[in-house]
């Protein structure tokens, strides 16, 4: 047997971590990172080191506009200030119980998010994709429970993305995708149908399918909104089958839309929904909320987790939630998307505009998305991809202003100019 010895680091972490508290400069940690930890895709060349409003700064201080908003979490901002001080009220306080205690931030946020959406029951989770799990396991488990074991499939849009479980990956409709490629055998029970197209989806929704589950916007598959007359008609086709309808607003609830929820957008209202990203100002948690009847269907032993509700968690959803709501950045996310999209559409190469609020897909003629992340970085503006190589996506915090438009907007013109100009 060898003994292995490890040398520990004591860092001197008064307020934050920074790279002078290392002892290592920029490029030891990055090599330091390359040898211990995975990656899926290239990072930014810079290390984040704090974050405020707008902002992410570098290690050396630098600041970057961002319109990546940490994958669309950041909606009050960076290290917003009542988020803050939640969480360090809460840790303080406790970090972690059980769920078999009741915990004060949990039991809040649970009241706080039921009325404001008008759902009846929630299901804390740790993450979007865990809240799309558990959303799939209620539909199951209520089509077997009420209609018998062979009504529990799923049908869902081509181009979603759902989530990277092998549920949720099943129920991501990208077949030819890195996203799904080499995980084969998908679990069973899922049908894929064209969104905004009503016929596809009345022929995918077949006896033995119990649920419907879409994006209101497609987000990673490019930002493809849904068409208000084809949700209003899948409620329709789901009362009329006995179906539930699901939708999933990991990415486009809590005010990117411009309503708290974007089924509110829609006027559609759907039986499940599930949310996560800007629900916890930063913190990861997720969600799943129904009516008491459907979520009964859970009963003792059907689901659960460890974490999911964590205190600090939910006292962080919580600060999150009353921000968005008493600053109205819902409503500044529809006027400044609005501006956003009239700006963008005045770019070079631009094939088309597409959004809704401050979720804004750019699609270009020809395959220069990817080259144009990593180089507005360089010049410090951060945005991001979707799956197709054509198109960036931006999802800003919802603090952003027509200001911060124009000048993601100037970064963009310029590096456009550069890169077509080779």
């Amino acid at each position: 047997m060898h003994c292995v010895e490890v040398r520990l680091v004591r860092f001197r972490m008064v307020i934050n971590m920074n790279i002078k508290d290392t002892g290592m400069t920029k490029a030891e940690l990055e090599a330091t990172a390359k040898k211990y930890m995975n990656e899926q895709f290239p990072r930014f060349d810079f290390i984040a080191e704090k974050a405020k409003g707008m902002y992410i700064y570098d290690e050396e201080g630098n600041a970057y506009l961002d319109f990546l908003g940490g994958i669309a979490v950041n909606a009050a901002g960076h290290c917003n200030e009542r988020v803050s001080a939640y969480v360090k009220q809460q840790v303080d306080e406790m970090v972690h119980s059980s769920n078999y205690c009741y915990t004060i931030p949990q039991i809040m946020l649970a009241k706080l998010i039921c009325e404001t959406i008008g759902m009846e029951k929630i299901q804390f989770q740790n993450s979007g994709a865990e809240a799309n799990e558990a959303a799939i396991k209620l539909a199951r488990k209520y089509g077997v429970d009420n209609f018998g074991p062979e009504r529990y499939k799923i049908v869902t849009a081509l181009n979603s993305f759902h989530g990277r479980t092998l549920g949720t990956l099943a129920a991501t409709g990208q077949p030819d995708s890195a996203i799904q490629k080499g995980y084969a055998p998908f679990v069973d029970g899922f049908k894929y149908a064209t969104l905004n197209d009503i016929e596809s989806f009345k022929e995918a929704a077949t006896d033995d399918v119990i649920a419907i589950m879409v994006e209101p916007v497609q987000g990673e598959g490019g930002v493809f909104p849904a068409d208000k007359k084809f949700l209003e008609d899948l409620r329709v086709l789901c009362d009329e089958k006995g179906m539930l309808l699901i939708f999933d607003e990991v990415q486009t609830g809590w005010g990117r839309t411009g309503d708290i929820m974007a089924y509110m957008t829609y006027g559609v209202k759907p039986d499940i929904v599930t949310m996560a990203k800007a629900m916890g100002g930063g913190m990861p948690i997720g969600a799943m909320c129904s009516s008491e009847r459907i979520m009964n269907t859970f009963g003792p032993g059907a689901h659960g987790t460890t974490f999911g509700g964590n205190p600090v968690c939910c006292a962080a959803a919580y600060a999150q939630i009353e921000e968005l709501l008493e600053k109205k950045l819902p409503e500044n996310a529809k006027v400044v998307g609005e501006y956003l999209r009239e700006k963008a559409a005045e770019l070079p190469h631009v094939k088309e505009v597409r959004g809704i609020g401050l979720i804004t897909g750019i699609e270009f003629d020809m395959p220069i998305a990817n080259e144009l992340k990593y180089t507005c970085a360089e010049k410090k503006y951060l945005l991001m991809t979707a799956v197709r190589p054509t198109v960036v996506r931006m999802v800003p915090p919802l603090i952003a202003s027509k200001e911060d438009c124009d000048k993601a907007i100037a970064i963009m013109k310029e590096t456009i100019n550069e890169i077509t100009s080779k």
